[in-house]
């Protein structure tokens, strides 16, 4: 091993930006129309449903494990989807690696309960106020994954502060 390379400090990536995760979050709500729509034919061309009612438990379930791969096998390739890749995100480990499969997964499972709370205050609000229209705001429930953000001093997703993973700029610096 060179003696040199060990003796260098190793400076750790920057954190991405707020604003560059969430123009990634909207590219990849994009990309995730396409796997939804995909899987959802699949689904039902199998299952010859004509319905969205019918069957509806295990469509849920199909599209949570369809999305659940999609992010699955892009994290582990390069720790980056394609719109992570875009905006020059990418999600790094404590030691500034690819997350193991099982950090991959759990990341995957702890990113739902916040949206899910809130699409729940959603439905409560709606049955409160008998608007039907307040379930529009079921549009905004993805985006309460960064109300976390502003309450530690790194800026970190709930569930990245948990697992001990990161989104960090990947920009590569001129003249590397």
């Amino acid at each position: 091993m060179n003696q040199q390379a060990s003796a260098s400090p190793v400076s750790s990536p920057a954190p991405a930006g707020r604003l560059r995760r969430f123009a990634s979050m909207m590219y990849e709500s994009v990309l995730l129309f396409g796997v939804i729509f995909t899987a959802g034919y699949l689904f039902d061309t199998l299952t010859q449903s004509r319905s969205g009612l019918i069957f509806r438990h295990e469509r849920q379930l199909i599209l949570f494990l369809a999305i659940g791969i999609y992010f699955f096998l892009s994290w582990r390739r390069s720790g980056q989807t394609l719109p992570m890749k875009t905006w020059n995100i990418r999600l790094v480990d404590k030691n500034g690696k690819v997350p193991g499969a099982g950090v991959l997964v759990l990341r995957y499972l702890l990113i739902w309960p916040i949206p899910l709370l809130a699409a729940y205050a959603v439905r409560l609000a709606s049955e409160a106020t008998g608007y039907a229209s307040t379930d529009l705001l079921i549009v905004f429930t993805p985006f309460t994954l960064f109300i976390p953000t502003w309450l530690n001093r790194d800026g970190d997703f709930l569930h990245d502060r948990i697992l001990g993973t990161r989104l960090v700029d990947a920009q590569r610096k001129k003249g590397v």
